[in-house]
Formats: structure tokens, sequence, C-alpha cells
């Protein structure tokens, strides 16, 4: 009895010093330069979910809240653009199972949105960017209608990579300028790194200037390979279900931390 009234304490003593915390972090991090874009690798669903002893699938699921409510935390924050990087080209080669239950999950992801008012509330305009021929045809259809339904918007901008991969941006990119010089549509000596950057997924959008990861890998696995070049990148050491803002607000503070030369 004495020792469940002393973690009732501990825990209870820990969430204030966490809010207090959280509270003077956001003070600090509203003082200094917002980053305009930031990309998320949310790395760590099924090892969280393993490691206690739930199911993959588990682990996609609370993966998938947390996104929900990460990207409001960015909103608030008055980021004007985030990447969320949902599933690359590679993760296509996972058992049939687990793809089938990641599918259902950016279809359910997909049709909140539709009714979303949080989407209206911080009009976020949405594009899904990757190989996107890759997917069914009523997946393809959904994310049309969330494209069209959000295409108004400009105030915020969310990329959802799905069938994602770095090179093979490059690549499709490449071919699509090819193309275009054949069609005699671009002279092949206007092609330089803005041109290039338009035949992007992005369609030259500002390149990101913040990566968080999470999970404790410190790699970018593909992502926004063109558009990272000089992005900082920030490594939590906390699986994606577990992302607190604390870490969020972190990163960013991290980010305000140093000095950006692209460089110079």
């Amino acid at each position: 009895m004495l020792k469940r009234i002393q973690n009732y304490l501990e825990n209870r003593i820990l969430k204030y010093v966490y809010k207090y915390y959280e509270e003077r972090l956001l003070e600090i991090v509203k003082k200094g330069k917002m980053p305009e874009h930031v990309g998320l690798i949310l790395d760590g669903n099924r090892r969280w979910a393993m490691e206690i002893g739930l199911s993959p699938e588990k682990g996609h699921e609370v993966g998938f809240e947390k996104a929900k409510e990460v990207l409001k935390w960015c909103w608030e924050l008055g980021i004007k653009v985030v990447t969320i990087y949902v599933l690359s080209t590679e993760n296509l080669k996972r058992d049939r199972r687990e793809l089938e239950h990641l599918f259902e999950l950016i279809r359910r992801g997909l049709h909140e949105i539709l009714e979303s008012k949080d989407i209206d509330k911080y009009k976020v305009r949405i594009r899904a960017i990757g190989r996107l021929n890759y997917l069914d045809r009523n997946l393809i259809d959904l994310i049309r209608k969330v494209e069209e339904r959000t295409k108004q918007y400009d105030d915020n901008r969310l990329y959802i990579a799905i069938a994602y991969g770095g090179r093979a941006e490059i690549v499709d990119a490449t071919r699509k300028i090819v193309d275009a010089v054949i069609k005699g549509e671009l002279k092949k000596d206007d092609i330089d790194e803005t041109t290039f950057s338009k035949f992007l997924y992005t369609q030259g959008d500002r390149d990101p200037d913040l990566i968080i990861r999470t999970s404790g890998e410190e790699r970018l696995s593909g992502f926004l390979l063109w558009q990272s070049a000089y992005s900082e990148l920030y490594f939590a050491d906390v699986y994606w279900p577990e992302i607190r803002k604390i870490d969020l607000l972190r990163a960013i503070r991290t980010y305000q931390k140093r000095t950006r030369r692209f460089g110079k």
C-alpha cells in the first residue's frame, strides 16, 4: 500500500515538473526563429509495440494517432510546411498483412481529413508525394479527393510521403526534364538547381529547415534527399508513439541555436 502511494506521488510530481518544463520551453521557443518547413520521419512504431508485448499493427495504430497530435502542435506553433514520411518504396516489400493494415490506416486518415475541422481551422493544403502509381486505384482516388478538398488553402501545407523514395524522386524528376527538353518546352542550358527543384514531387516548395527522426536511428533513409542538402537534422532517442511536445520543442530549440551558413 505504501509503495503504491509513493509511486502515485512520484508520478504526480513528475507530471507537474514536465508540465512546467514544457511551458517554459514553449516560451523560449516562441521568442526564436521558427522553422518554416519541418520534415518528420515517423520511426519506431513496430519496435515500441514489440518491446511492450503488443503486435506491430498496434504500434502503427498508436503511431497514427500520435501523427495527428504532432501535426496539430506544428500548426499551433506556426510551422507553415510539414512533410511526414508515411511509407517508403522499400516498405512496400514488407509482409502483405502488415501492408494491408498500413494502407487501412492511411485510408482512415484520409477519410478523417475529408471531415476534419482542424484542416479548415489551420487552412492546410494537402498533397501526397511519391510513386502513387504503386498504390491501388481506390486509394489514389481518395488521395485526389483530399487534395481537391484542400486545394483552396495555402496558409499551411502538408506533404504526405507515400510509396516515396528520395532516389526515385530524383530519377522521376530527371525523366520529366528529359521529356520537357525533347518536347521543346525547356532548353538544356536553362536547367539549373532551381529548375530541377520544380520537377521534384514538392514542385519547388521550400526545402525543409529541420528534419526530425525518432527511434534513435541516425540516417535519412532516402527522405527528401535533394531537398535536405542544408537541412538541420535532429535525432530523437524516443520511438514515434512516445514523442511528446517537449521533444518537438527541444528539436526546434536545438535548430534555433544552430548557425545556418548554407555552405558560405
